[in-house]
């Protein structure tokens, strides 16, 4: 079969090889499951906190590995529905060369091979510029609008200037989806067909804010690093935080940026904030970017008891701080399922279906806050690694 998978615009072998050897080791270490893909998921609302006491520290540790393979899970498996065709081609962009959007890859990957198995070729291009930008992401749905796919996805860049393309592509008769962590939705005027990914991300924000809040007590000075500018998930992680320590008189937000998903600017920024700031304390990070970024700048300036920090999502070095008590927690999204589901609902909007039975107009995935006492866990369940 033929697939391809550009990180960015590199030669396909390097990620599918990254791809399919995460995927052995996520097989490996792959417990339980959580639904059939293709329904809805509900935000893990409940953030991960150390298990309840129990009579051996064996018991201990199985319970913690359990809950963390029902956070980040590898073995979906595809529902019942039927294909009509034997072959489909689908084009993926998304917003940035990211390693987020590798592990997206991942669930993509695997559940291609399962259609696979079952006789039925999906091949797809998994594209992204290598710096954010709503323009580019527009040409490049300009062109595969021109090429013979069965349906387009995309995971909005910028919801006021990406919307009216997608409109367009719609009225010409293409069938376009959104996925990953941004959605262009109805109630903003976009006529895209379905959403795969994460729908609560004002709520991802609120429940980081929240706990860096209890941390501090309900009092002090933090800064927000939001991510990309316009990305849908970013500022609505942003406003969750910005509108919970609204609710305390106590906390002030001295500063919001912008570091456009790159870990070396949320560095560069955060040294600013912590030279502008000396009483700072606290940091919210709204990608997997900045937390990394943000962490680097705390451990140089011998910070690292002084600021607490949160962010999202399943980077290795961001779960290494998280398992040493630099990053107090890490709301981390389901990214394997997002990349299966996207798959499914794929191949429905393909054959016609419309939301409803087959499919909802959104598939909503999960977040699980997840703190040092969970870190170790997660590391060896996504790198192998305990160390």
């Amino acid at each position: 079969m033929f697939r391809k998978i550009l990180e960015g615009d590199n030669e396909p072998k390097k990620l599918r090889h990254k791809v399919r050897n995460m995927l052995e080791l996520a097989a490996f270490f792959s417990i339980c499951c959580l639904g059939m893909p293709g329904c809805g998921r509900k935000a893990n609302t409940e953030a991960l906190n150390a298990p309840d006491e129990v009579s051996a520290l064996e018991d201990e540790n199985n319970k913690k590995d359990d809950n963390i393979t029902e956070i980040v899970r590898f073995d979906d498996k595809l529902d019942d529905y039927k294909p009509s065709k034997g072959k489909y081609n689908f084009y993926f962009t998304y917003k940035v060369d990211h390693p987020w959007w590798d592990a997206v890859a991942i669930g993509i990957e695997d559940a291609a091979k399962q259609f696979e198995e079952k006789g039925i070729i999906i091949d797809y291009e998994y594209l992204a510029p290598n710096a954010a930008s709503a323009q580019e992401q527009i040409r490049r749905l300009s062109d595969a609008s021109n090429r013979d796919f069965d349906v387009i996805g995309v995971d909005v860049a910028d919801v006021d200037m990406v919307t009216p393309a997608i409109n367009d592509l719609i009225r010409d008769g293409r069938k376009v989806m959104t996925f990953s962590s941004s959605d262009a939705a109805k109630e903003d005027g976009c006529e895209r067909i379905a959403y795969v990914g994460n729908t609560h991300n004002y709520e991802d924000g609120a429940d980081l804010t929240e706990a860096l809040c209890e941390k501090l007590g309900y009092r002090g000075k933090v800064a927000v690093l939001v991510g990309t500018k316009g990305a849908p998930c970013h500022e609505d992680r942003a406003l969750g935080a910005q509108n919970v320590l609204a609710k305390y008189q106590d906390m002030e937000i001295v500063e919001i940026v912008y570091d456009e998903d790159s870990v070396e600017k949320s560095y560069q920024l955060t040294q600013k904030i912590l030279a502008g700031h000396e009483d700072i304390a606290g940091l919210i990070c709204c990608n997997m970017s900045n937390p990394v970024g943000a962490a680097r700048a705390v451990i140089e300036a011998g910070q690292e008891d002084e600021v607490v920090i949160v962010g999202m999502d399943h980077d290795q070095e961001a779960l290494e701080y998280l398992r040493d008590g630099i990053i107090y927690a890490l709301g981390v999204q389901d990214c394997y399922s997002i990349g299966f589901d996207t798959i499914q609902v794929a191949v429905k909007i393909a054959d016609g279906c419309l939301p409803g039975d087959a499919y909802p107009e959104k598939t909503e995935e999960i977040t699980t806050i997840i703190y040092q006492d969970s870190a170790r866990s997660m590391l060896q369940t996504l790198y192998g690694g305990m160390d």
